[in-house]
């Protein structure tokens, strides 16, 4: 009866423990520092750096604009304006000659709009404009948080407003990187955003996916950390990560649609793309990259991007 006691002692003491480490994981996964220094992926971690991230948890500083437009040569305006919350938001606009319309976009999680800034530049050259948000907690917006692209589908509600009066007779592009993607869709399925065509990169199907593939490239069973991890971020930002399913907005999408993904995503999977895809119930098409991981697929093999775009767009 002693040993018994001790055995269900132990593994109360465990599963308190367990929930500690996923809340703190949880925080530090949703709010940004000033520290400079940021932990390395996962994958680049020793065994004893891994160790200690698995209780103290990650750090992630602030997302920062470390380029310009006028760096790469390109004439722009800043923009400021509030979110449907109040949140305040920056935003670049570049505008282009006689353009053919207008791309939105938005940057990926733990990221700031400078790192679209290469993609901007090649969709100028083509013959279109572009308005690149940073979303709440980086670059010039407000706010040191972040929910996965959850509440950031109210900065894509804002953005796309605001937008519209820049060109207002000319097609509107919403085009979102890995959490940008999922900010659109949810703000498509959830606040009615209906642009003229939309393209997404590197987008989980699910909160939980993502959630078990960082644990996965830490060597770790997934279960029930994925699933503790993401029921405390859920507490912390009131709402529901086990609902926050892109797989599931992308029903609502009925207006061309282009998928684009590296092939060796470890984030979001080949399987997470298409299942995104098969349940789009549009005109859709998705182009998968080789050797392309969870990154940009423009800087990874610009030409095959453009060339995708261009079918796309008719550009």
């Amino acid at each position: 009866m002693y040993a018994l006691l001790i055995i269900i002692i132990l593994l109360l003491v465990g599963f308190v423990l367990l929930n500690v480490m996923a809340y703190r994981h949880a925080y530090a996964m949703l709010h940004f520092t000033d520290s400079v220094t940021r932990t390395q992926k996962p994958e680049s971690l020793s065994v004893a750096h891994k160790a200690r991230v698995l209780f103290t948890g990650i750090n992630i500083p602030r997302p920062s604009n470390d380029v310009s437009p006028s760096d790469m040569g390109l004439e722009c305006e800043t923009h400021r304006y509030q979110s449907t919350d109040g949140i305040e938001l920056e935003a670049w606009y570049i505008p282009t000659k006689d353009s053919k319309g207008l791309v939105l976009l938005f940057h990926g999680y733990s990221a700031a709009k400078s790192s679209l800034l290469t993609t901007a530049k090649t969709l100028h050259h083509s013959g279109y404009s572009t308005f690149l948000v940073d979303f709440r907690g980086s670059g010039g917006s407000d706010g040191n948080y972040t929910t996965i692209g959850y509440r950031e589908a109210d900065d894509v509600v804002s953005s796309f407003n605001f937008a519209r009066t820049l060109l207002p007779d000319k097609p509107l592009i919403l085009y979102g990187q890995s959490m940008g993607g999922a900010a659109i869709l949810r703000a498509i399925s959830a606040k009615g955003v209906s642009p003229d065509a939309l393209i997404i990169e590197a987008v989980f199907d699910r909160m939980l996916s993502t959630v078990k593939a960082r644990f996965s490239a830490m060597g770790i069973p997934s279960f029930p950390s994925a699933h503790l991890l993401t029921y405390w971020g859920s507490r912390q930002m009131d709402f529901s990560g086990l609902k926050h399913n892109p797989v599931n907005y992308a029903r609502s999408v009925n207006f061309p649609t282009l998928i684009l993904h590296g092939k060796e995503d470890p984030r979001a999977t080949v399987e997470q793309a298409q299942n995104i895809f098969n349940h789009l119930d549009c005109s859709k098409k998705l182009v998968l990259f080789d050797n392309v991981g969870h990154n940009s697929c423009h800087d990874a093999d610009p030409d095959k991007w453009k060339q995708a775009v261009e079918d796309f767009c008719g550009f």
